[in-house]
């Protein structure tokens, strides 16, 4: 599986983003997909995850209320639409893919990932 993700960029605080990340190659049927951010001098941390039918998401505290984590299956494509942007917020967010469908806040539980886009909120 190659996940591609795209949709970063430059937004003000209170600003708002809608992230993608395209699958493609092996099928994308019956994974789960996740998101998470690493910002400089820091570790990788979780952001969100949704199941492949999407009935269950789950979300890092830190963005939960702001961020919506969803998936169009027809189009391999997962999305995090980020709203109410932080400074804290900053960082390349990476998406990625867990086979067994369990939508694990843990970094370590996914296979396939994607090479990450940059997202600066400036104060």
């Amino acid at each position: 599986v190659q996940l591609q993700a795209s949709g970063g960029g430059l937004v003000q605080a209170g600003g708002s983003l809608r992230l993608s990340c395209a699958a493609s190659g092996r099928t994308f049927r019956g994974y789960a997909m996740g998101w998470f951010r690493q910002a400089p001098g820091k570790e990788r941390e979780f952001v969100a995850s949704i199941t492949w039918s999407g009935s269950s998401t789950y979300y890092a505290d830190s963005v939960k209320g702001r961020f919506t984590i969803s998936r169009d299956n027809a189009k391999n494509t997962v999305y995090l639409q980020m709203n109410s942007l932080k400074p804290e917020d900053t960082a390349v967010y990476y998406c990625a893919t867990n086979v067994r469908n369990n939508y694990s806040p843990h970094a370590r539980e996914y296979d396939y990932w994607g090479q990450g886009t940059q997202v600066t909120v400036s104060s």
